[in-house]
C-alpha cells in the first residue's frame, strides 16, 4: 500500500474499546488495543493516500453472546430490550462510513450514547457500571 500510495484498512474493535471491562478484561483490553493501533497507524500514514478506520460496534447478533456465555448477563438482557443490531445492519453502516473516510465508526445511536458516557463520568464510576452490567442476572 505504501509503495502504491493507496489503500484503505478497516479494523474491527468494539464499543468495549472505550472503557475498562471487569469480568471480560482481556476482551475489552484487546479492543482498546485495536482502536489505539488503528489510530496510531492512521497518524503514521498521514501524508499518504492510505486511510485506517476502526469499526466499533456494540452488541451485534452474531452468535458471539452464546459462545462467550453472556446471554445471562445484565448487559445482554438490557441490550435485548433495546434491540441488538444485525450483522448486516452493522456492515452496511460500516461500509458507507468507511468509504466516506470516517476514522472511528460507531453504528447505532445507543452505541454512540454509551461511548459518549465515558466522557461524562470518571473511569472509576464507569468500571463499576460495566462490572454490574457484566454480572449474571
Amino acid at each position: 500500500m505504501v509503495e502504491r500510495n493507496s489503500g484503505k484498512i478497516l479494523n474491527v474493535a468494539s464499543t468495549a474499546a472505550f472503557q475498562p471491562g471487569p469480568l471480560m478484561a482481556v476482551y475489552y483490553a484487546s479492543k482498546a488495543y485495536v482502536l489505539s493501533l488503528s489510530q496510531a497507524l492512521d497518524r503514521e500514514l498521514k501524508g499518504t493516500n492510505i486511510r485506517v478506520s476502526t469499526l466499533c460496534p456494540g452488541a451485534t447478533a452474531t452468535g458471539f453472546q452464546e459462545l462467550a456465555e453472556l446471554e445471562n448477563s445484565k448487559l445482554m438482557n438490557r441490550m435485548s430490550l433495546m434491540g441488538i443490531m444485525t450483522a448486516e445492519e452493522v456492515a452496511t453502516i460500516a461500509y458507507k462510513k468507511f468509504m466516506k473516510g470516517k476514522r472511528i465508526i460507531i453504528p447505532g445511536i445507543m452505541n454512540k450514547v454509551g461511548v459518549f458516557a465515558n466522557r461524562l463520568f470518571s473511569r472509576k464510576f464507569m468500571t463499576k457500571v460495566i462490572h454490574k452490567m457484566q454480572e449474571a442476572r
